[in-house]
This record gives structure tokens, sequence and C-alpha cells, in this order.
């Protein structure tokens, strides 16, 4: 699926306005099973709430080589476009994939976040750039020498709900919040939106009525199971 940057732009800032609980009841509804990250995905810090944005993939493993930087790192860093995540994969346990250097050149790009299946440093400075990062842990060991990327812009596998794996394609959407981080295949993104926006209305109906004196029960009636 091919969009311009406009649509990009649009569909994102839409997707800001809902909920990932939505979504993932309407990719039940798709029979789209394994789009929910691991519980332990959670936002650094804990002030960032909501990420949105298109995926830009970065694969590493760990692998010992000299101190001095990892180039090739750089270089996937360097690829990102305005409203893209930065989706990290790889099998670094306890290590940094991500720290302040490298969310502030992502945010000169235009990324709209960080999505990490590993471990993050440098928060207290990445929030102070209100830079959004979602990872499933923090730690201050650092990558150098021991963990190195290999390749960017390929399909990875993120750790998934139920201990299995999510497949995170380039071009993918990506969606946080308070709930955590769903993956939203890019063919199905825009009937996915409009199909949780649709449920997102049904909610903000049903608490207005509540509020003022329907009772669930009668809510239900009226609106039926959301």
């Amino acid at each position: 699926m091919v969009y311009t940057s406009e649509k990009k732009e649009e569909i994102r800032l839409r997707y800001l306005e809902v909920d990932t609980s939505n979504v993932a009841d309407v990719l039940d509804s798709m029979n789209l099973l394994q789009q929910g990250l691991a519980a332990e995905f959670g936002p650094y810090p804990e002030t960032c709430k909501r990420m949105a944005g298109w995926a830009y993939t970065i694969r590493g493993q760990m692998t010992p080589y000299p101190q001095g930087g990892d180039a090739d790192k750089m270089t996937a860093c360097q690829g990102l476009s305005p409203g893209e995540i930065s989706v990290w994969s790889g099998n670094g346990e306890g290590i940094c994939y991500f720290g302040e250097l490298i969310a502030l050149g992502m945010k000169e790009r235009g990324s709209t976040g960080a999505l990490i299946d590993g471990g993050i440093r440098d928060v207290r400075w990445i929030g102070e750039h209100g830079f959004p990062v979602f990872a499933r842990y923090r730690t201050p060991v650092q990558s150098i020498g021991r963990w190195k990327v290999n390749a960017c812009q390929i399909p990875v596998y993120m750790r998934g709900h139920d201990g299995g794996n999510v497949i995170v394609r380039p071009g993918d959407f990506i969606l946080c919040d308070d709930d955590g981080a769903i993956v939203i295949p890019v063919e199905h993104v825009e009937s996915v939106l409009i199909e949780s926006e649709r449920l997102t209305q049904i909610e903000k109906s049903i608490r207005i009525d509540i509020a003022n004196g329907l009772s669930l029960q009668d809510a239900l009636k009226k609106y039926g199971h959301v």
C-alpha cells in the first residue's frame, strides 16, 4: 500500500485519537490475532503516554566487537523519515539499544518515536527532549562491543502478548498507549482505523449517557457490546 506523505500524516494523527484496546478488538474481529506486543513494553519515561507512526525496522544481534561505535547503527538511523517509528529487534538481553543521542538524531529527522524489544538508557534526558519511547526494560549497559545492528528495513520479530512473535514489516503501523503496544498490518491500516473510530465514538456516547444517569444495563441494550 502506497500513501502520499500527506495521507500518511492524516492517518497517523487520526490513530492518535483512538485507543489500542479498540484497535485490538477490531483486529480480533478480522482474525488478526497476533498483533499485540508483550506486556513488558512500556513508556520511558512514564510521562510518555501515546505514540503512533509507520514502522522503520532495525535488527541487531549479540556479537563481540571492538569499542569505538557501531557504524551500521548510525547508518540505519539515517534512513528514518518524518512520521516513522524506529522498531528495534534483536536478542540483546540486558543491553541498551537506544539512548539520548540517537533519540536526538531521530527527532531531527521527524521520527515520532521508538519501539524497542530490548533496553533503553538516558531515560531522564529522552524525556526532557519530548521523544516518545516504548521499550521492554531500562539498563545503563551500552550496546557498543556487545550488540550490533546487522540489518534495517526488513521484516523483524517482536515479542508478542502470548509469548509468541509478532512480525513487523517496514511500513506497518505502530500504536502505543497506556494499555500497551500493537501492530497494524499496512494493508489493513485504513479499515482498522475506520472501525476503531466508530467504536471510539460509541464509547464516548456511552460515557455521556451514563454520566447523565443511564444505567449500564440500559446503555448496553442501547449500544450493544463494545
